[in-house]
Parts: structure tokens; sequence; C-alpha cells
């Protein structure tokens, strides 16, 4: 019996068509998504004091785009579904069929920042806490997306707010997941690096914070995840994103620990010059 829990409501994953041409709810999140992105990096670049230009901030975003999407896909195809791409190598070409990866589309952002940073002579770390603010947009926008489409939802459970998916062939109640991770990964996430960047800190702060914060709240939500069919879980409690995570969150923390050691040397340094310009002084 699964009417006493809630059902999920009729969206049509489809807003309006023309012909063959179709605009989906799902490919919309993503544009809000990187729309809200390119206006707060715009906004921040008019406030950098020179250090940042909008057309900087067009071309950081296209290398950004290109590198959630490539990696994303190849990341996908080697994380998830290797054995396909064994048996058919240009199945890493039909993106058409479906597939992308949040970690590989992360080391693809991370790819894509470390070119820019070197075509403008701007500091990897930088750019990176430049860029960290404004990921969360689209991850929550994404999210909303996959629920739109009812996919990816969550484990069996029988809390109040369990919901039946059209999508489940079991048709059991579940965690909406897709929601827990919009609120975690999209709201909390960005409202902590928001309040970071609005002021100057250590260089590497804004990085490994996200890298840290996305690592707990997939962990957290993976919890409450349906695994991936073909994929399982590995000794029983643990999922492949978790797996995936774990590395995440030892980089921010090294990442923060870096960027500390470098504000305290770069303070001392700054310290010892001046003491040295005063006895300069002194002598004369």
């Amino acid at each position: 019996m699964t009417e006493q829990f809630l059902q999920f409501p009729v969206i049509d994953p489809i807003i309006f068509s023309i012909g063959p041409v179709a605009l989906r709810w799902y490919g919309t999140m993503y544009l809000i998504g990187f729309i809200a992105a390119m206006f707060m990096a715009n906004k921040a670049a008019d406030n950098s004091k020179g250090l940042w230009t909008r057309e900087q901030v067009g071309d950081l975003l296209f290398y950004g785009f290109l590198g959630v999407i490539l990696g994303g896909r190849v990341g996908y195809v080697l994380f998830y579904q290797f054995d396909y791409l064994i048996a058919d190598p240009l199945y890493l070409l039909k993106i058409w069929e479906g597939g992308m990866s949040f970690h590989g589309g992360l080391l693809g952002v991370i790819l894509a920042i470390f070119i820019f940073a070197k075509k403008t002579n701007k500091s990897f770390l930088a750019v990176g806490d430049f860029v960290a603010p404004l990921v969360p947009i689209g991850l929550g926008m994404g999210r909303l997306g996959n629920f739109i489409n009812a996919e990816l939802w969550g484990r069996q459970t029988d809390v109040p707010w369990a919901m039946v998916f059209p999508t489940d062939p079991l048709g059991l109640p579940r965690h909406p997941s897709q929601l827990y991770e919009f609120f975690l990964e999209g709201v909390v996430l960005f409202i902590i690096l928001y309040v970071i960047s609005r002021k100057p800190r250590s260089l590497g702060l804004a990085s490994g914070t996200f890298l840290i914060g996305y690592g707990v709240f997939r962990s957290i939500v993976e919890f409450f995840r349906e695994p991936d069919a073909h994929l399982g879980l590995y000794f029983s409690f643990i999922s492949k994103g978790q797996i995936l995570s774990i590395p995440m969150i030892l980089i921010g923390l090294f990442i923060i620990y870096y960027g500390y050691l470098s504000q305290q040397k770069s303070a001392i340094g700054n310290q010892k010059s001046a003491t040295n310009t005063h006895s300069v002084k002194d002598n004369s």
C-alpha cells in the first residue's frame, strides 16, 4: 500500500516544443544555473578593483563549461561504465545516450582552471577561489532537474515525506534524495561559500571549503540515495560516490592548510622587509 505516501507530482519534462525542437526542464535548470553564475561572476569582477574583468569571466566560464561537459562524460564512462568502454570505445562519444559524472566534471573544471590561470598569469588557487562560490548554483539547479525527471531517487523508506516515483518499476516509497542534494549541495554550500567569499580570506580557503563541503554532503546523501543497479555497494555499505568523495575531502583539507602556510610565510616576509627598511632609514 503506497497511497499513504506522497505521490510524485505530474510534471511534463518538456516545457514546450516546436516541431522536433523541445525545451526541457532539465536543460532549463542548468541554463538558469549558468546565467545566475555568470551574473554573480560579473558582479564579483566589477567589485574586484581591477583584478578581474568581465572578458576574463566570459573566458573562464567558457573553459569551465567545456570542462564540465568533457570531464563529466569521460568521468562517467571511466568511473561507472568502464565495461561499456572496453566493449565499445565509441561509447565514450555517445553523449546523447546520457551519463555524466560530477566527479569527472570536477576534474574537467580543475583542468580548465589550470589552463585559464596559466593563460592569464593568475594564481591557480586564486582562480579556484573565484569559481568555488559559483558552482553550488549549478549543482542545486541540476538536482532540481533530476527531481523533475524523476531520476536518481532515493532508497526505500517509510518517513512521512517518502515519495513514490513513476519511474520506479517497483513503485516503492523512497527518499526524495534529489531534494536532499539540492538543499545541501546547492543551498547550504552556496551560503557557506558566499559568506566566506564576501571578505578577503587566506588563499585556497574557498576552494578547499567547497571540496570538503561537497564531499561531506554527497557522502551523507549517498546513505539515502539508491545505488546504481550495476554498481551496488562496496563492502555492503559504501557507494562509489562516497569513495570518490573521500579524496575531495582530503585534498580540500590540504589546500586550506597550504593556503594558510602560504599566508603565514607571506606575512613573515612582509614583516622582515618592513624591518629591514626601517633599519636602513635608521642607519642613514
